[in-house]
């Protein structure tokens, strides 16, 4: 797992294998980010990462300029290693928030820029986050959500979906307030 731009560019980071996590590869990370390259300034903005698992996009996020990442993760050992990095790292924007993502979600009260969810591909809930998020009230206006889900589940039947990305077995969707 390395981070792919920004101030930390390249930094390989070697998260425990024992986590119980399926971090997003390389190849699909470094894909989306040139997607949200083209469509969004990252500096001061505030993002969430749902069902963070080791940190990989909350770390990007970070090192692109993010001013503030809260991270959700329900694994107490993810949120260690979240917070472990941020500290060695010097990534004073990241916020590692131990939760039951789909129970944080109605109780946050905060708004972001940009949230990313990268679920288990196999949790029931997965395709209800979209409508989740929104009701919550999560985004700011124009802001975006990012799903990353397994390439074989079809999630456009939320009225703010964009587009779907599709790299191998994983793809993200696209949703805009």
């Amino acid at each position: 797992m390395r981070i792919i731009g920004g101030s930390h560019g390249g930094l390989r980071l070697h998260p425990p294998s024992t986590l119980p996590v399926r971090p997003t590869t390389d190849m699909a990370k470094e894909a989306l980010f040139n997607v949200l390259e083209n469509r969004i300034d990252f500096s001061g903005l505030g993002a969430l990462d749902l069902f963070s698992g080791t940190g990989n996009i909350t770390f990007e996020f970070a090192s692109r300029g993010v001013a503030r990442v809260v991270a959700v993760d329900a694994h107490f050992k993810c949120i260690q290693y979240i917070n472990t990095v941020a500290k060695k790292l010097n990534m004073t924007a990241i916020k590692a928030v131990k939760a039951d993502a789909l129970k944080f979600i109605p109780s946050c009260k905060d708004q972001f820029d940009l949230v990313f969810a990268d679920p288990p591909y196999d949790l029931p809930q997965l395709p209800q986050i979209p409508n989740l998020v929104f009701a919550a009230g999560l985004l700011k206006p124009g802001a975006w959500l990012i799903l990353e889900h397994a390439s074989t589940r079809k999630l456009e039947t939320s009225p703010h979906w964009v587009e779907t990305r599709k790299y191998g077995y994983s793809s993200f969707s696209f949703y805009r307030l």
